[in-house]
């Protein structure tokens, strides 16, 4: 590296250039960003291969001669070296990229200016510049902007600027000149200075070698900006997925979609009437008392799979894992007329799945685990609590009586309780048999329930 991409690197402006762009903190974003730079890296790679070999081709259609070999050489070595970023690109530092992004640079700016070997004739060097070669560095720009991040952009648009200057001074100093070509040209335009200047093959034109690398830095600038607008549609991406999947594990995916629509937030406190259901593993403390903690972890896991989808599968919302149980509602965050029904179907769905699941156990020759249902239907107040951590809620008695009726199933000795409001709500009460009224803690006259065996 020169000093003068040292110090631009250390500059305001510049400083940290080397990087690629910071990693954010959460996972979706840095696999956003990072599957967003393998899908760059893939296509700048295909982009340019492709640009090489139609260059190759236009090269051997315009110059059919031998000496042609030497630029087909210095195409491959730049195939070679996409290739190698593709191999050591990634999201974050990486010096490895930025010395193969230089050396991308420097075989490109060598091989613009520098004679060919291959020809045995000796013309002046700055000749070149007749061809305007130039524009190559356009092409690697353009294909940059696929993979790199806009901090490299903006250091590939400083060694661009500094290499082709480096270049013209080399070229300046060291170049082949023939003066009897200079004088040639002013003998062809005596009377006309600006034409000498232009005719002249050993004139390098700063005027013209500046502007070429001030509007390429400007351009390497704006498609900075461009990429960084880029990046942090990117990162706003991958925000609302990571909260969309945060919002997939209380609620089932059609109201995921109807909440990512809304503009009103969920902790505007509210109240209305809603399902609320409890659902409990009866005498898990028991069963794992003695067993291997990987069995009992195993069993949870299996029955809360289970029970959870079937939350979702009926739009229901899962409100809390209690240990061995949990807590779904079924109108929450927003209501719908169908509320009542959808929870009770639910829990016929739920004690098949429970039928299922232990029958798998015991071809297993595993215990079998028994759930225990208490749903209710009745109003409840939604909003959030705490101060610091705030927590959606679902507060009222409706709440407490549907937990205390799933610890009645016990004293009964039936899977399920579901109180007379939920089946009068639901509208449906097949598969289940009416029971005595219920005195309900918290309740001051007996529940009317019905019950599932």
């Amino acid at each position: 590296m020169t000093d003068a991409s040292a110090g631009f690197l250390h500059s305001p402006f510049g400083r940290r250039a080397a990087q690629s762009d910071d990693m954010p903190e959460h996972r979706y974003a840095q696999e956003a960003l990072a599957r967003n730079k393998r899908e760059g890296l893939e296509l700048a790679v295909k982009a340019r291969v492709g640009a090489l070999l139609a260059t190759s081709v236009l090269l051997v259609y315009l110059n059919p001669q031998w000496n042609v070999i030497w630029y087909l050489f210095l195409s491959f070595c730049l195939i070679l070296v996409g290739l190698l970023q593709r191999r050591v690109g990634r999201v974050g530092q990486s010096r490895a990229e930025l010395g193969l992004l230089f050396l991308d640079l420097l075989i490109l700016t060598v091989g613009l200016l520098a004679p060919n070997p291959l020809i045995d004739r000796e013309v002046p060097t700055a000749l070149i510049y007749r061809f305007e070669a130039f524009q190559f560095f356009y092409v690697f720009l353009a294909v940059g902007i696929l993979t790199y991040s806009w901090r490299t952009i903006v250091l590939f648009g400083f060694w661009t600027l500094t290499l082709w200057m480096l270049g013209a001074v080399c070229v300046s100093l060291f170049g082949i000149i023939d003066p009897r070509l200079s004088e040639l040209a002013i003998m062809m335009f005596p009377d006309y200075p600006d034409l000498v200047f232009l005719m002249d093959p050993n004139i390098v034109n700063w005027d013209l070698r500046v502007q070429q690398v001030v509007v390429f830095f400007i351009v390497a600038i704006i498609l900075a900006i461009t990429v960084r607008r880029y990046q942090d549609l990117v990162l706003n991406s991958a925000e609302m997925v990571r909260e969309r999947t945060n919002l997939a594990r209380y609620f089932s995916p059609t109201m995921v979609e109807e909440l990512s629509t809304k503009d009103e937030p969920l902790g505007q406190i509210r109240s209305h009437d809603a399902a609320i259901l409890f659902v409990d593993i009866a005498g898990f403390t028991a069963y794992a008392d003695g067993r291997p903690p990987e069995e009992v972890i195993d069993t949870l896991r299996a029955f809360h799979a289970r029970m959870e989808s079937e939350v979702f599968a009926h739009g229901g919302t899962l409100d809390k894992y209690l240990g061995d149980g949990l807590m779904a509602t079924f109108g929450t965050p927003l209501p719908q007329s169908d509320d009542a029904a959808r929870a009770m179907a639910c829990v016929i769905a739920m004690a098949d799945r429970m039928d299922a699941l232990n029958a798998d156990r015991r071809i297993d020759g595993l215990e079998q685990i028994d759930a225990r249902f208490g749903l209710h239907f009745g109003p409840v107040v939604l909003g959030d609590i705490g101060a610091n951590r705030l927590e959606f809620a679902v507060l009222g008695d409706a709440v407490n009586v549907a937990s205390r009726l799933e610890g009645l199933t016990r004293k009964l000795e039936v899977k399920g309780i579901i109180s007379d409001e939920a089946v009068r709500a639901a509208g449906v009460h097949t598969g289940l048999r009416r029971a005595p009224d219920q005195v309900v803690r918290g309740v001051s006259d007996p529940l009317a329930v019905w019950v599932l065996d």
